[in-house]
């Protein structure tokens, strides 16, 4: 993919906002824009802000290999290792930048005339026309301003499954379309209770797999919202340890078993390793929040996906996959911000079976 990114600056310091375009390298098909305001900041800060958005909006989607065009001669310097970065107010931007680059297999960086950048210099324009004298006072409660995070965040509630024979014997289950238990459908029940008092919820989305469907439906019945389905939300393929246990898998196969453990890349026999869940997962949010974006969205699925999702929104390593536990119908709420930020305020709640 190409990003192209921009910022400027209305008084260097003054009024700031930055721009950034994602476009498939083959077609030149627009992907994704992304632009957004940042304060007084000087027009190197706002440049930097823009590469920023366009990384992140490119590992939304999925990008194995990138190519950076911009048209400001140091971020690319910069970026490119050749010149030193010196200005206290850039480190930690381009560290940022830095550790969004590593997610990518391969990064390029190329300076471009302003001629050429002009999609991204105008997002940057309207997000200075628009917000130059910004009423945080519109802003209400959901603008983290710790964080910078600026927009109305796309608020995600993850809700795992109910209780299925495979779930109580323990077995991996993957792409395996199990129905619910009697305690799986009363699971379902409680947690739709709970949801059906949350406001404004837009859509629910499930897994196609029943277990989730049924657990969604639950819930579509006490809102009277539909339920529909998407394919990125599916768990994990586990090829031929699909319904054995974990001591199962690894008498079966004991080498890769061990290294599937620690290791994202690698797939079970057959089946889907973490890494490919990892892209499935970010392209289907970015689907969704392109569709429902700003929105309070109810997205029913299995452990693995739902790690991705608060993975994603922490922006950490694949570690915290294997340190983070999941309950049945446990609850959990990431919330992602137009400019690129996120913000994770529930994990696991299974207050509503208590």
């Amino acid at each position: 993919m190409i990003v192209e990114a921009d910022g400027g600056s209305r008084g260097n310091p003054g009024p700031a906002g930055y721009g950034a375009v994602v476009r498939d390298k083959l077609s030149g098909e627009t992907l994704a824009e992304r632009k957004g305001f940042i304060g007084v900041a000087t027009n190197n800060v706002a440049e930097y802000q823009g590469l920023i958005a366009g990384l992140r909006a490119a590992q939304e989607l999925g990008a194995e290999t990138v190519d950076v065009r911009m048209d400001s001669k140091l971020v690319v310097e910069q970026m490119s290792g050749r010149w030193k970065i010196k200005h206290p107010s850039m480190q930690p931007l381009a560290l940022e930048a830095q550790q969004l680059a590593r997610a990518f297999g391969r990064i390029t960086y190329e300076w471009i005339p302003r001629e050429r950048n002009r999609q991204a210099d105008r997002l940057a324009n309207e997000a200075m026309d628009g917000n130059e004298k910004p009423d945080a006072s519109k802003e209400g409660d959901k603008q983290p301003h710790w964080s910078g995070a600026t927009g109305d965040p796309t608020r995600l509630i993850l809700l795992r499954h109910g209780q299925t024979r495979l779930s109580v014997e323990r077995r991996y289950s993957g792409r395996g379309d199990h129905p619910l238990t009697e305690l799986g459908l009363e699971q379902a029940a409680k947690a739709a209770e709970r949801l059906s008092k949350v406001d404004g919820i837009a859509a629910i989305i499930s897994s196609p797999l029943q277990r989730a469907v049924q657990t969604a439906q639950a819930l579509g019945q006490r809102t009277g919202v539909e339920v529909v389905t998407h394919q990125g939300l599916i768990e994990t393929d586990f090829g031929t340890w699909e319904g054995l246990t974990f001591a199962e898998a690894a008498q079966q196969d004991p080498e890769i078993h061990r290294r599937w453990l620690g290791d994202t890349s690698v797939q079970p026999p057959g089946g889907e390793s973490f890494d490919e869940v990892n892209a499935r997962v970010r392209k289907a949010r970015s689907e969704i929040i392109a569709k429902f974006g700003g929105k309070t969205l109810v997205l029913v699925s299995h452990v693995t996906p739902i790690k991705t999702v608060l993975r994603q929104a922490l922006d950490v390593g694949p570690q915290f996959l294997f340190r983070m536990h999941l309950d049945l119908t446990g609850v959990s709420i990431a919330e992602f911000y137009p400019d690129g930020h996120a913000s994770v305020k529930l994990v696991n709640d299974t207050s509503h079976l208590s």
